[in-house]
């Protein structure tokens, strides 16, 4: 019998859902140690295929570097491994003792895992992780130009899982995804919670399915270098990290805010290490380029200087790391305002760090509220008053903010998922790690009896006094009115 493509990948996302939720309910009933001896094997495999999954990535998508996408496997097979692998997520996870208080694990059940095709082979190696160590199952919905890459990586997860002791089907893939396929996965009544990586439209899909969901927005991420900065550094470290695999992670540094005391020599810092400042005419063709039909233009995302400068029609040597183009509008009319996913940066010039925080949170606002910021400054007074007043889950210091972001050069969770809370229509600010995919449940014992409080009463006002207290009688008044009835009968 023949199914149209659409029928075929439904299918496919139920079967693979009815697996999982057999595999998902025999993992559940795994000890600590046996959770983190499949979780343990899944990393070392990652590891192992990191580079030849990462050529994979590149050869599908077109979208980044090798070299670079070997660099996001390994971070999310070691960096995440060891930031999770000490962590309870079985049974008792945490005790109380002053308020007798215990906290129990649960898995949340099947999760939807939707990838996308800017880092389809370390966001599987991250989610599979986390969602293992959590005792839950995991169904994968790649991007359609992402999908091969995608199968190869949960095919070694999978085999290192079942390795390790862990149920056939605990880890899957939509072989032959389709919108329909995506919107089957992440509907089904088997699917207990949403994993959603991707673009506006999918996250927004997710969050309208009915399930919970973790969900990214945008991250048109502003950086701004303060007067106190060191220069030199902060220049290697944006380029650095805007460069890396060619822009495509959203913590990506997207405009630079600059005081205008530095502008000479930030620049100056900037072209030392590689990148090129395009004069008028070269701005206006690149700006053409930028977006079609409103949205990111995808021909762009992940690209090197060298193919953007021929899309664009001009001409650029070969040593040209990043593009750079002075502006000072902020709009959906003016593209180099918007997040950009490839190495190009807007660069704004201000007066102060008041002015400085205005345009980064306008920046923000266009189009990545609640993602991340960034600020190279030396002044921790500076510091502070601009993270408090950023609207961003991340403020990230004297670090590129792609690296920062993520966890891999600050004391963040190290995460693939980056939360935007609710200045980003998010449940979380957080970077997601297994404790997002629990459910706790508390052991609590009594402490302390309840007391049932007394309305207080005004004895000594007559007005105040309700029916009932007028007509308390007490042993004497009895006595009393005994006396006076017994002299009314003569009875003395």
């Amino acid at each position: 019998m023949y199914l149209d493509n659409d029928l075929e990948s439904i299918q496919e996302a139920r079967q693979n859902l009815e697996r999982a939720k057999i595999a998902q309910n025999a993992i559940s009933n795994m000890t600590q140690d046996q959770v983190d001896q499949v979780v343990h094997s899944m990393a070392q495999a990652a590891m192992r295929e990191a580079g030849r999954l990462a050529a994979l990535a590149v050869d599908e998508t077109g979208y980044g570097k090798m070299e670079d996408k070997m660099t996001k496997n390994l971070f999310s097979a070691k960096d995440v491994f060891e930031s999770i692998k000490g962590k309870k997520t079985v049974g008792v996870i945490s005790r109380d003792d002053e308020k007798k208080v215990w906290e129990v694990a649960e898995p949340v059940g099947v999760i939807a895992g939707i990838i996308p095709s800017t880092n389809p082979t370390s966001t599987v190696i991250f989610k599979a992780l986390i969602a293992i160590k959590s005792r839950n199952a995991i169904v994968f919905s790649p991007h359609p130009s992402a999908a091969k890459c995608t199968k190869a990586t949960v095919s070694v997860l999978h085999e290192a899982a079942k390795r390790a002791g862990a149920p056939d089907g605990v880890i899957s893939c939509i072989t032959k995804p389709t919108l329909a396929s995506a919107q089957e996965l992440m509907s089904h009544k088997i699917t207990d919670l949403i994993l959603a990586t991707g673009g506006p439209g999918m996250v927004k899909a997710a969050y309208s399915s009915g399930k919970p969901a973790y969900g990214v927005g945008p991250g048109n991420v502003p950086v701004y270098i303060h007067s106190s900065a060191n220069v030199p550094k902060a220049a290697r470290q944006i380029v650095h990290s805007k460069t890396f695999d060619y822009g495509t992670i959203c913590a990506s540094e997207q405009s630079l805010v600059v005081e205008k005391s530095i502008k000479r020599k930030l620049k100056s810092e900037l072209e030392r290490e590689g990148a090129y400042f395009l004069d008028d005419y070269e701005k206006k063709r690149m700006e053409q380029i930028i977006l079609r039909n409103g949205s990111l233009n995808p021909d762009l995302v992940g690209k090197s200087p060298q193919k953007l400068a021929k899309i664009a029609g001009i001409i650029v040597s070969d040593d040209t790391r990043l593009f750079v183009a002075e502006e000072t509008n902020i709009g959906k009319s003016f593209p180099f305002s918007l997040e950009k996913l490839s190495p190009i940066l807007a660069f704004y010039t201000v007066e102060n760090a008041q002015e400085a925080s205005r345009v980064c949170t306008e920046l923000l606002e266009l189009g990545g509220l609640g993602h991340t910021v960034g600020i190279h400054c030396e002044d921790e007074k500076i510091i502070e008053s601009f993270g408090v007043q950023q609207k961003a889950s991340r403020v990230v210091v004297n670090s590129g903010t792609t690296f920062g972001g993520i966890g891999a050069t600050t004391g963040i969770a190290p995460s693939l998922t980056l939360g935007c809370g609710t200045f980003g229509n998010n449940i979380s600010s957080d970077n997601i790690g297994p404790e997002h995919l629990i459910n706790k449940k508390r052991i609590a014992f009594g402490i302390r009896e309840m007391k049932n409080e007394v309305p207080s009463r005004d004895l000594g006002s007559t007005e105040s006094a309700s029916p009932k207290e007028e007509n308390n009688i007490t042993k004497a008044d009895i006595m009393e009115i005994v006396k006076n009835v017994l002299k009314e009968l003569n009875y003395k």
